[in-house]
């Protein structure tokens, strides 16, 4: 399987970054809402595979369920999505390049959580609570364990979980930047995804699943969703920003520069020509990745 080297990797996610900014709103309330969908269906199937399995098998369960859980990113990847945890990754990095403004970023982060949060409510109600997936036996026991669990851990003990639930994401589309086929991207995904789920990692956009599934099914509040929602979007934001994309803008601050200084002399000014009086002639590329 062919793959770039992690020099070729920074250059590309600066590139994805910079496409991610740069959706029109239409796509970016699709695509979001798709985001958040396809990772909390990765968590509805991780409940069901592993709510019936005896106690006995202890921390086996969690690394049966955390391997079924990447189906989520694996369809935001290939299928088509934006989810947050990865845009703090990939849309920062673009921001460090100047291929983007701050503004840029916030604005993007901003949509792509409310809409995440539209798709992750829209399973957790409808496949959760209208097709009770989530809401009876077994299944509505783990799901109140899980939201449970997250919801006891204290504001520093959450930023500091979703900071290493980010680093993990932000590297496993990182990764997935660097395969070239299908086959590739699915193995780069799959690996940090399911470690940050065995491990228990708090996850700003699983979050907003399964604790409003325990929500809809009567336990719990919505303060308590906020008061969870605060210091893991938080960490889930240092992680992705600070120990995936500052790191390697500080390792290929070089190439990365030398890459933005050519895509300036590239960009034709406002008459559209060149910086030679060319008129610049060809086809607009419309990428969704």
């Amino acid at each position: 399987m062919a793959y770039h080297p992690p020099y070729k990797i920074a250059q590309l996610t600066v590139e994805h970054g910079q496409k991610k900014a740069h959706l029109p709103f239409s796509s970016i309330l699709v695509l979001g809402f798709l985001g958040g969908a396809f990772i909390s269906l990765g968590y509805l199937l991780d409940i069901r595979v592993i709510a019936s399995l005896p106690e006995e098998w202890g921390t086996l369960s969690s690394l049966i369920g955390a391997a079924v859980f990447p189906v989520g990113l694996i369809l935001i990847i290939i299928a088509g999505g934006e989810l947050l945890t990865g845009n703090m990754m990939a849309v920062s990095m673009a921001y460090l390049a100047k291929r983007i403004s701050l503004g840029m970023l916030l604005k993007n982060w901003f949509w792509i959580t409310l809409f995440n949060f539209l798709g992750a409510l829209f399973v957790a109600y409808f496949f959760g609570q209208v097709a009770e997936l989530t809401s009876t036996g077994p299944y509505l026991d783990k799901t109140v364990a899980i939201a449970g669990g997250k919801l006891d851990h204290g504001f520093m003990a959450s930023l500091v979980s979703a900071i290493g639930c980010n680093w993990l994401v932000g590297l496993a589309v990182w990764l997935s930047y660097g395969a070239e086929d299908i086959g590739g991207k699915i193995l780069a995904i799959w690996f940090p995804i399911m470690a940050f789920v065995a491990i228990g990692f708090q996850h700003v956009v699983a979050n907003m699943f399964v604790i409003p599934a325990a929500i809809f099914s009567g336990y719990y509040s919505w303060s308590d969703f906020i008061r969870n929602f605060i210091p893991v979007f938080i960490g889930n934001a240092i992680g992705g920003t600070v120990f995936v994309s500052v790191f390697y803008w500080i390792a290929y601050r070089g190439t990365l520069e030398t890459g933005t200084r050519k895509e300036t002399k590239r960009r034709p000014n406002q008459s559209g020509t060149n910086r030679h009086g060319l008129t610049r002639v060809g086809l607009r590329r419309q990428v969704n990745e």
